[in-house]
């Protein structure tokens, strides 16, 4: 992801990202395209992940609120999606 684009959410970058594969995807195989589409959606939910993480965090005014922070986002993340599936 370009870093001096404005910040885009996960469903956002997987959108572009599939776009872009399926234009080239004319000739590729099944196998390519699953396992295209088996990366993006893993870089999908890390994104997600980390942003779920960061709005939790963004709130914390000093280093003790960001480790507690940190594991409530962790524990909250676990529970309501099943952790790094």
């Amino acid at each position: 992801m370009n870093t001096d684009m404005k910040k885009q959410t996960a469903v956002e970058w997987l959108l572009d990202e599939l776009k872009t594969e399926l234009f080239y995807a004319r000739e590729m195989t099944r196998i390519d395209n699953k396992r295209i589409l088996d990366e993006i959606t893993k870089e999908a939910k890390a994104m997600e992940k980390q942003q779920i993480f960061e709005a939790y965090i963004d709130v914390a005014d000093d280093d003790t609120n960001r480790r507690l922070l940190t594991i409530a986002a962790e524990q909250y993340y676990n529970e309501t999606y099943g952790g790094d599936k």
